[in-house]
């Protein structure tokens, strides 16, 4: 069953419990300059109104990095869409990381590609990913292709109810 990781920036906070969460998770040594899989962080628009965001892996449906990897060391897992890696054959090149859009592929101290693989460890025990797990707002969710399409769904409303109400009012 496809699966993807939601995030709703409305319920988002910036707090960082979900890039602690991946920092545990996966034993990010940040001490040592290596950076969470997962990062939060607060946008100003010329008004003043905040925004809050937190970004990983966008396991694109057509991910450039499986492409651009020499190796095949990145993978799209057929039962749930995430893009996985196995490093046991990456050479270091960047490749991935030069080809990713969002310039996500990091790298340890081994030269090794390293990414956000939604926890699948986790999910295979039937547990959830670590940031969706600690997420204290609800920000983030796992869901399949059907609870992604009906929150879109939701949200195309709610911005539509939105925006009558504005012309309502001038």
């Amino acid at each position: 069953m496809k699966k993807t990781l939601f995030f709703d920036p409305e319920k988002c906070s910036a707090c960082g419990a979900c890039a602690l969460a991946c920092i545990d998770q996966n034993d990010v040594e940040v001490q040592k300059g290596q950076q969470p899989f997962r990062h939060t962080f607060t946008l100003e628009d010329k008004t003043g109104a905040l925004s809050f965001y937190s970004v990983s892996c966008m396991h694109c449906a057509d991910a450039p990095c499986v492409i651009g990897c020499p190796c095949g060391c990145l993978t799209k897992d057929p039962e749930t869409g995430f893009t996985l890696y196995d490093t046991q054959n990456c050479i270091g090149c960047h490749s991935c990381a030069m080809a990713c859009p969002y310039g996500v592929p990091g790298f340890g101290e081994d030269g090794k590609m390293q990414k956000c693989d939604a926890c699948i460890e986790r999910q295979k025990a039937g547990l959830t990913p670590a940031c969706v797990k600690v997420c204290p707002t609800g920000a983030l969710a796992l869901l399949t292709e059907e609870e992604l399409q009906a929150r879109q769904t939701a949200q195309r409303q709610k911005k539509a109810r939105r925006m009558a109400e504005l012309q309502l009012e001038s």
